[in-house]
């Protein structure tokens, strides 16, 4: 390649790498991979999965969970091989690569787990794994014949994303293992089981792609925490490049993008950044246009409509309560006459010049004289009969 045509495509320039933990110090995500050249370039991510690798091992520096473990042995083993196979003069071979980096990995993996000593359990879940991670790099290769032309090989395992970020707006260049396979929007909105992962004690594969691209552009890894708590992909995109325009520095824009993911994430973050072609002010001038097309064409809309929506669902909000209180007001005028007779009622008190004798019976009661009662014409005849013996001769 002639020194002329390499000094107007300039390699990797600008880089920014962070590691965002939700807990200090157990975050279990690996601080990412950023490594450059003048023809070579790579970043990478790793995403230990604290769900199906959340038992815990003891450690010599203290409990760790298996996806803490996982991620940051992945990463290293991940890093020092590829740094043997990533050559400037030698085209990689991706799909040996891929398997290297498996095998690799995977003995890595067991060996860690024999030497944790940790108990078997009886009792396993389809959903436990043995210290399981997530991976997603890109090597960075200068093609041959051209000084602006670049081959990325993207490996990932699970649902780690590898991008490119160019003018015409980003590119999500791995696929994200789901059980439930679905697009970008899709799996923002249905929380699927990763269907394949590194791990010590299940087979997994390591993916490969292939694209080629024109410099100048972005190149950006990350986990789930930093695009899975957004709207859409449309404002991860708007996230990672809002603040670049106005950046006084590299770091600066690194600090808004980690501001805007720790606003927003339920999760650990982890990002990975490496510009190609062009230094800061370059990727400014050439991006700022297309910040402008996400806020006007994508952002701002969708932010409307949304706001809609929650308008819409603060009013219904409110119409319920307010419902709900009128009509518990209503019942409360209907509801006394309306259980008048569900209620137990006192029997009236009978007055005292109408009680009987305390012993008296209730027959003593029923056959009390009154005028023209048959039992007042009875007492009548008895009293005017005399026995046969006392009448007179």
């Amino acid at each position: 390649m002639p020194d002329s045509d390499r000094a107007l495509t300039p390699g990797p320039t600008i880089s920014f790498q962070f590691n965002l933990g939700k807990v200090p110090d157990q975050g279990e995500d690996s601080d990412p991979i950023v490594r450059d050249g003048p023809d070579l370039g790579l970043v990478g991510v790793f995403d230990g999965m604290g769900g199906a690798g959340g038992t815990v091992y003891e450690t010599p520096d203290g409990p760790r969970t298996g996806a803490y473990l996982a991620s940051r042995i992945a990463r290293d083993v991940v890093e020092d091989r590829m740094l043997d196979l990533l050559e400037p003069n030698w085209n990689l071979k991706g799909e040996v690569a891929a398997q290297d980096l498996q095998r690799s990995v995977k003995r890595a993996l067991e060996e860690r787990l024999t030497e944790l000593k940790a108990p078997t359990s009886r009792l396993r879940s389809k959903l436990l794994r043995a210290l399981p991670t997530t991976m997603a790099i890109i090597a960075l290769q200068r093609s041959h014949g051209s000084g602006s032309a670049w081959t990325c090989h993207i490996f990932w395992s699970g649902d780690s994303r590898a991008y490119a970020l160019l003018p015409g707006g980003a590119r999500q260049l791995s696929t994200d293992d789901l059980r439930d396979t679905g697009d970008a929007m899709a799996n923002l909105h249905h929380d699927s089981v990763v269907s394949n992962a590194m791990s010590a004690d299940t087979e997994f594969h390591v993916n490969y792609r292939r694209v080629e691209l024109e410099a100048p552009f972005l190149l950006c890894c990350a986990t789930d925490g930093c695009f899975g708590y957004v709207p859409s992909p449309m404002h991860f995109e708007h996230l990672v490049l809002g603040p670049l325009p106005g950046a006084r520095n590299v770091e600066a824009w690194s600090e808004a993008v980690q501001s805007s993911i720790s606003a927003v994430t339920g999760d650990d973050a982890a990002m990975a950044m490496m510009g190609v072609g062009t230094d800061l002010e370059g990727f400014q001038t050439l991006l700022a246009p297309r910040v402008n097309e996400l806020v006007e064409e994508f952002i701002a809309p969708i932010d409307s409509l949304r706001a809609a929506v929650e308008e819409a669902e603060q009013s219904l909000e409110a119409a319920r309560q307010g419902y709900a209180h009128g009509t518990a007001e209503m019942w409360g005028r209907y509801k006394p006459a309306y259980e008048r007779h569900l209620q137990p009622q006192p029997f009236p008190e009978v007055p005292a010049e109408h009680e009987g004798p305390a012993d008296a019976a209730p027959d003593d009661l029923e056959t009390e004289a009154h005028p023209g009662s048959g039992a007042a014409e009875s007492a009548e005849a008895t009293a005017g009969h005399r026995p046969s013996d006392e009448v007179p001769s």
